[in-house]
Formats: structure tokens, sequence, C-alpha cells
């Protein structure tokens, strides 16, 4: 199995990001191999023998994806047995002759957080944890967004990722059985209608993930799991709510696609 490495002075989120949609463009898979802050010319140096090596054992040159602020780094990199990319250089240089402005590099400024963004994030946080599972109903006018689903369709996580990633306050509240017989929203939730997300989830997905849960239990069986999704997505279409099927999405896409379908404010700069 052929080796991407992605390398960078910082957190080497940006590398990996780019390195990343980049190979999977491709059926092949890969080693993937992630080393973040290599500031100085001793670690990469350090990662440059680490890259011959594994180019001597796989028997073919690793790909190595980069982002690096110091060229000297930037050469010890290129040295090395390895097809190497760097993206900051190939996309800046173009930026800069549209601007007429050159680029002034500057180490972690690519995931540095700025002060008003810090405090979005650990408040959406905050109030994520508070407002989790319906564990807290009365400060539903703060929400940005309010998600429900029945248990385990991926509430909680994607609540936790919009407050981290986008700084947006999102509660989630649990549809149980008693919610689906009625047909009626909860009476906690009608005043805030216009806020609510609906995530649905593939049955036997839902049956497994429940199983590693509450194994052999009337909650984890498939047939309780049918009915379940069955009549949330009947309360979703009656009440006219906005849904997703969250089984073969990531967190990453499901908070992506709720923001473009909600239009939330992301207070991520």
């Amino acid at each position: 199995m052929r080796t991407a490495f992605y390398i960078s002075d910082g957190t080497a989120i940006t590398s990996e990001v780019f390195g990343h949609a980049t190979l999977s463009l491709f059926p092949v898979e890969f080693n993937h191999k992630t080393i973040p802050f290599v500031e100085t010319e001793e670690k990469a140096n350090e990662v440059k023998q680490l890259i011959d090596k594994t180019a001597q054992r796989d028997g073919e040159q690793p790909f190595v994806f980069y982002t690096f602020v110091n060229h000297e780094l930037s050469e010890i990199i290129n040295s090395s047995c390895a097809v190497c990319y760097d993206f900051l250089s190939t996309y800046s240089d173009k930026i800069g002759k549209e601007l007429q402005v050159a680029p002034v590099p500057k180490v972690h400024r690519t995931h540095s957080m700025h002060e008003k963004s810090y405090d979005f994030r650990i408040d959406a946080v905050n109030y994520a944890l508070t407002n989790d599972d319906g564990a807290n109903i009365k400060n539903y006018a703060e929400a940005d967004i309010i998600l429900v689903g029945v248990s385990r369709s991926g509430k909680t996580p994607t609540s936790l990722y919009l407050a981290l990633q986008y700084g947006i306050k999102a509660a989630n509240y649990p549809l149980t059985e008693d919610d689906l017989e009625t047909g009626k929203l909860p009476a906690c939730l009608t005043a805030y209608k216009h806020k609510l997300f609906g995530l649905t989830i593939d049955p036997v997905r839902l049956a497994d993930i429940r199983q590693r849960r509450m194994a052999n239990s009337k909650y984890a069986s498939l047939k309780q799991c049918r009915i379940e999704v069955r009549e949330v997505e009947m309360l979703y279409k009656k009440h006219k709510l906005a849904y997703l099927n969250s089984t073969h999405h990531s967190v990453e896409e499901i908070s992506a696609k709720i923001i473009s379908d909600t239009n939330l404010e992301r207070r991520k700069y």
C-alpha cells in the first residue's frame, strides 16, 4: 500500500484536507500519516529520513502534501525520496499576482483563532452540552437550530460539530416512541418549529448502532427501528420540517448540508 504524508509547521489540517480531497479522486488505498508542527530544520530532517525509509520499505515513492511558511523547511522535505505537493505556494503566488499584493507568511495563521471566534465557539459548545438530548428545554429561544430525530440518529455529534466548528448554538431533542404515536410535535418544540431540523437514518444502520448500546433489547430490534424511522419521517412530512438522512454522511457532511439548507450564519472567523 502506498503511503501519503501530510506535513506542516502548523496543525497540518490544511495539507490533510487538500491531500485527502485530491487522493479521494483515485480508487486506490493509501496508508495516511499526518505530521504537524514541523517547525525546525532538525525536525524537518527527521521527517525526511522517515519519508526516505518509507520509500525504501514500500518500494515506491510516497506522496507528500505539505504547507510550510519557512522556505528552508520546504526545501528539506522536497529533497526527500517522495512526490511532493506544496499547496500554499501554488495558490498564494497566483492570488498575489491577481491582488498585486505580496503574501505575508505567518506560522499558524491558517488555523489561529480570533478572540471573537473563540468566544462564539466556547459559548456554542457549552450551549450544545447543556441542551443535549432534551435535557434542558428552557432556553430554546437562544438556539440557532434544534435538531430532532429518533435516538442514535446523529443529533449529538452534529450539534457539537456545529458548535465547535462554526460557533452555531445547536440544541437537540429526541423524538420518543410516545411522541411518534401522537403524530404531534412535543409541546416544548411547537413555538420553535421554525428552528427545527430533522435527522433520519436507515433502520438497519440504526439497529446496528443501538445493538452496541443495548444489545438484544426491544430498543435495538430491527422491527422497532423500522417503526420509529417510518413514523419520524411521517412526522417530518406532516409538519413540513426539513430533514436529512444521515446514514451515508459524515458529521462534517451532515453539518455542511444543514448549514446550506437553513442558511445558518457561520461564526467561524
